[in-house]
C-alpha cells in the first residue's frame, strides 16, 4: 500500500519541480489558441530549445511532430500536445534493466562535487533497503574534506553499513576492504562514492580503473553500473560533463538531480538523445524519499 501512496506524491513533486520548464513558454503555447500554423512550430522550438533540449535534439522531435500531426491529419494544438507526449516519451525511454534481480550489484557513483552526489547515494541506499536489498556504501572519494563524514551521516539516516578509511586514502583500498566486509556480512548492493574530480581526468581514470580491476577480481560475476550525477540546474552544462566522464569512465546512465528547482527540465530529455544514456534516477526534494526511478511517459507529461 505504500508504495501506491508514493508514487502520486512523486508525480506531483516533478509536476511542481518542472513548474518552469511548463509555466513558460510551453504552457503559453498549448494554452487558448488552438491553431497549428507556423507561429505554433516557431514557438515550440524556441521554447523547446530555452528549456534546454539543445538544438540537434529539438530539431529532431520538431521533424517527428510535423510528420506525425500531417500523417494523423492533427488540427488542435491539444491533440499535438499529446502526441508530443509520445514522441518525448519514446525520446526518453529505456528498457534495460537496472540491477540484477539475484546475485552481486555494485553501483560505482561519479559526478563533479556540488551536484548531490553524496546525497544521491545515501537516497539509493534507502530506497534500495525499502525494497529489501542489503546495500553497503563504499567512502572511496578519499579527496574532498569531509566526503566520508557526509556519506556516514547518510548511511546513518538509511540504516545501512558504510566502509571508510582516512582522508587522501587509496580508494581502490577502500573498495577493496568494502568488498570483504560486503562478502562477510551477505549484503548484495555495494554503492561506491568516488572523488568529483574533472580537472585531472587522467587521474580519475586511473582511479577508477583500479576500483574497477579490485572489484572485477574480488566480484567477478557482479552486476556493475556506473551513474554520472548531473545537477539538472546547469542545463546544457551538464551535457559537456556528461561527455567528459564518459570519455573516462565508460557510463552506463545517469542521476538528474535538483529537478524541483530548475526551468531547465528538457535537459533530460537532450541527455538521452545526446549521449544514449538512460536516465535512471531523478531528484525533486531534500527528503530522503525523493529520489525516484526516473519514469519517461511521467515525465513528458509533467513538461507539458
Amino acid at each position: 500500500m505504500e508504495k501506491k501512496e508514493k508514487k502520486p506524491g512523486f508525480f506531483a513533486k516533478l509536476k511542481q519541480g518542472l513548474q518552469k520548464t511548463r509555466g513558460g513558454l510551453l504552457g503559453m503555447i498549448f494554452g487558448g489558441d488552438e491553431r497549428i500554423n507556423a507561429e505554433f512550430y516557431e514557438e515550440l522550438e524556441d521554447a523547446m530549445i530555452m528549456a534546454d533540449m539543445g538544438f540537434d535534439t529539438t530539431e529532431g522531435i520538431l521533424d517527428e511532430l510535423k510528420a506525425r500531426i500531417k500523417a494523423e491529419k492533427i488540427t488542435e494544438r491539444s491533440a499535438a500536445k499529446a502526441a508530443l507526449v509520445d514522441i518525448l516519451t519514446d525520446y526518453m525511454a529505456n528498457d534495460t534493466p537496472f540491477l540484477a534481480e539475484e546475485g552481486d550489484n555494485v553501483i560505482l557513483i561519479v559526478g563533479v562535487n556540488g551536484v548531490g552526489k553524496t546525497t544521491s547515494i545515501g537516497k539509493l541506499a534507502s530506497m534500495y533497503k525499502e525494497e529489501g536489498k542489503r546495500p553497503m556504501l563504499a567512502a572511496a572519494d578519499t579527496f574532498r574534506a569531509a566526503a566520508a563524514e557526509q556519506l556516514t551521516i547518510w548511511a546513518g539516516r538509511a540504516d545501512v553499513p558504510i566502509v571508510k578509511h582516512g582522508e587522501g586514502a587509496d580508494p581502490a583500498a577502500v573498495v577493496f576492504d568494502a568488498i570483504v566486509s560486503y562478502k562477510a556480512k551477505k549484503n548484495d548492493l555495494l554503492i561506491c562514492d568516488t572523488a568529483g574530480r574533472l580537472h585531472n581526468k587522467k587521474n580519475l581514470m586511473n582511479e577508477l580503473a583500479k576500483m574497477r580491476r579490485v572489484i572485477d577480481r574480488e566480484l567477478p560475476e557482479a552486476h556493475v553500473e556506473v551513474l554520472l550525477v548531473l545537477d539538472a540546474t546547469t542545463g546544457q552544462n551538464a551535457i559537456a560533463q556528461a561527455k567528459a566522464f564518459g570519455e573516462s569512465c565508460g557510463l552506463t546512465g545517469i542521476i538528474l538531480t535538483k529537478l524541483d528547482g530548475t526551468a531547465k527540465g528538457g535537459v533530460v530529455v537532450a541527455v538521452k538523445n545526446e549521449l544514449g544514456l538512460p536516465i535512471r534516477f531523478v531528484g525533486v526534494g531534500e527528503g530522503i524519499d525523493d529520489l525516484q526511478p526516473f519514469d519517461a511517459r511521467a515525465f513528458a507529461e509533467a513538461l507539458l
